[in-house]
């Protein structure tokens, strides 16, 4: 693992956007990076780890085993996304996910007690760092609550908006969804068999709500349709 004087991987991240280019240039001074190959493990859950994961290049998703020992993702993350959270506020945190590389992704890693130094030097970065928890801690409760409805189509639709926000191209009045997971992956995020996922697929491509183009790829057509099918999701 080297230690990067150049990194731009700060410059990335949301938390850190109203920093000065010398305060930039300080925390970059801390940060180290490591390159994943596609599929490769980045941590497993009950590792104990210190530091801040940054996304600089590629996808990753976070995953945890559920009782029954199959694996439920929980979030994909892009460029510029950040996991591990936790770490910076106890030593020693043992991690509650699994993350892998959906690509070869590039990280940059933050150390604890270089963190401590940046909030410190910083106050508005921890408001900013909270902020961005309580937001991925609604989008777990969303998780739950799409997952608690029975209705397959409905769970669909929420899953297909999200990837719209995060994976979405706009093209003219329609959306192109570059798929970061393959149908197994997406099978466990929703949890549904691939079956029942490919069945109603192909039943929203009939009502024209949406095209597929090979296994990787979803152009949408209709978003207002889909989503008045998540707003049927109950609270």
């Amino acid at each position: 693992m080297l230690r990067l004087e150049t990194d731009p991987c700060p410059k990335r991240v949301p938390i850190f956007h109203s920093l000065s280019e010398i305060e930039i240039q300080k925390i970059t001074s801390f940060v180290y990076h490591k390159l994943y190959k596609k599929g490769e493990v980045i941590i497993e859950e009950g590792e104990k780890s210190t530091s801040l994961f940054i996304i600089h290049s590629g996808k990753i998703k976070l995953s945890k085993l559920t009782i029954h020992g199959k694996e439920q993702i929980v979030h994909l993350l892009t460029a510029g996304d950040f996991f591990g959270e936790q770490n910076l506020f106890h030593e020693d945190t043992v991690m509650n996910i699994s993350a892998y590389a959906l690509e070869d992704t590039k990280i940059c890693l933050l150390k604890k007690q270089d963190f401590d130094q940046i909030m410190a030097n910083n106050p508005g970065i921890s408001i900013k760092l909270l902020k961005t928890i309580t937001k991925r801690l609604s989008h777990t409760e969303d998780l739950a609550r799409t997952l608690a409805t029975k209705d397959p189509e409905v769970r669909i639709a929420d899953m297909l908006l999200e990837f719209c926000e995060i994976f979405g191209t706009e093209k003219q009045n329609t959306i192109l969804i570059n798929l970061p997971i393959t149908r197994e992956e997406i099978s466990s995020y929703v949890g549904l068999t691939r079956e029942t996922i490919s069945r109603k697929l192909a039943k929203f491509v009939d009502k024209g709500i949406l095209s597929l183009i090979g296994n990787k790829q979803i152009l949408i057509k209709d978003k207002g349709k889909l989503q008045l099918m998540g707003d049927t999701i109950p609270y």
